[in-house]
């Protein structure tokens, strides 16, 4: 605009001071080595507004040639970004629905002109995986990471997904590994390590985690107790193969006071010990976890156990029974003892103490045999039937 007024002032000045000056224009000569050219002050400023205007109006053309361009590619980019929101929605649609082939296609085709391209290629990774195309997936993953550029994160994450969905447990661990490294409390990082080590035995990496998603509230206190016992348990299972009850014991031994004093890991430990019929370790375990708390758990597993001192097990017996009184279960297994060591009578008195409290099928069949020891074989077959019929009626129930 003040290009404009400014020529205006240039013409006015030189049709009012141009007669003015008609008699005293002056000589102007541009010499050049084959052309001389001479004309007026006048005409030389008349020629200079004039290829002044010329100067503005090939700027205004191609001013507006090039806002055409502009807009023309900006309504093109538009077109593309609004067909790519569509078809992204499009996509989210035939997710719900299960057809994985459709989804890959509407998110793949404008994917670069999507509002976040990194997305769209992570669920076109996915939706491949679906259809067991791992060629694709990984090709859709690679997209992902270029247009992800420094935020690799998502993609590590999805990464780690597919390889547990594909069965890849050993990369889908290294993948974790590498993710807690970078986001140690990320809700879904800790769900895939959680799969990861568990699918690979990984037992001491997960107790390691525990922690952390107990302080984002990933699990509730029931099932990471859960998780626990299962990594401690996982983990005497891989000392057991290794060395054995050796093994067992040494491993038992490294632990806490406070993990050796956990009733459940008692009793898992009890269970692989007897399984490498080391009695002895099994029975000292138990005797001293009962001189501290009484558990029916561990009470259950005594009849199991096949010590030299079986003494010690009726003595701990028999001092539960004054503690916490005659209950079924310590008569029942008082009787199971003494049936091991041939005291009969003092057996067939504990099972009838049991099935006074109440009936059960097994006692029947114990008293049974004992009465069967004591040649009282009348009463032998009346227990059984009575059993029997114990039987019957539980199942017909």
């Amino acid at each position: 605009m003040l290009r404009v007024l400014f020529l205006f002032l240039v013409l006015i000045a030189s049709v009012v001071v141009g007669p003015m000056l008609a008699g005293h224009q002056g000589y102007v000569l541009i010499q050049t080595d084959n052309y001389n050219v001479e004309t007026s002050v006048t005409g030389l400023v008349i020629m200079a507004v004039l290829f002044f205007v010329v100067l503005l109006a090939i700027e205004w053309i191609l001013r507006r040639l090039f806002r055409t361009g502009a807009r023309t590619r900006g309504w093109f980019l538009g077109r593309k970004r609004s067909r790519a929101r569509k078809q992204t929605k499009a996509a989210l649609i035939k997710l719900a629905e299960g057809d994985y082939k459709q989804v890959e296609k509407l998110l793949t085709r404008n994917a670069d002109h999507a509002e976040q391209p990194v997305v769209n290629y992570l669920l076109a990774a996915e939706a491949a995986q679906q259809r067991g195309d791992a060629f694709r997936t990984n090709q859709y993953l690679e997209r992902a990471a270029e247009a992800a550029d420094t935020d690799q994160l998502p993609v590590d994450i999805t990464r780690v997904r597919i390889q547990l969905a594909q069965g890849e447990n050993h990369a889908a661990r290294h993948g974790v590994d590498r993710l807690l490294n970078q986001a140690p409390r990320h809700p879904e990082v800790l769900r895939l390590a959680e799969q990861a080590y568990l699918r690979t035995g990984a037992f001491a990496s997960l107790l390691e985690i525990l922690p952390s998603m107990g302080k984002i509230n990933l699990h509730t206190e029931d099932e990471l107790q859960a998780l626990q016992q299962q990594a401690y348990i996982g983990l005497m299972n891989q000392a057991m193969a290794d060395e054995g009850s050796d093994g067992l014991k040494r491993w038992w031994k490294d632990q806490s006071r406070k993990t050796r004093h956990e009733v459940p890991l008692q009793i898992a430990m009890v269970e692989h010990l007897i399984e490498c019929n080391d009695h002895e370790m099994a029975q000292e375990i138990v005797l001293d976890s009962l001189k501290r708390q009484y558990d029916e758990r561990l009470v259950l597993l005594i009849p199991r156990l096949k010590s030299g001192n079986p003494e010690q097990l009726e003595k701990a017996l028999r001092q539960q029974v004054k503690q916490h009184g005659a209950t079924p279960l310590l008569n029942s297994t008082l009787g199971q003892l003494l049936m091991k060591h041939g005291e009969w009578q003092q057996a067939a008195d504990a099972f009838r103490e049991a099935l006074k409290q109440r009936p059960d099928a097994y006692d029947y069949a114990w008293l049974a045999d004992v009465l069967d020891k004591l040649h009282r074989s009348d009463e032998a077959a009346q227990m059984r039937r009575e059993g029997l019929m114990l039987t019957l009626k539980h199942n017909g129930e």
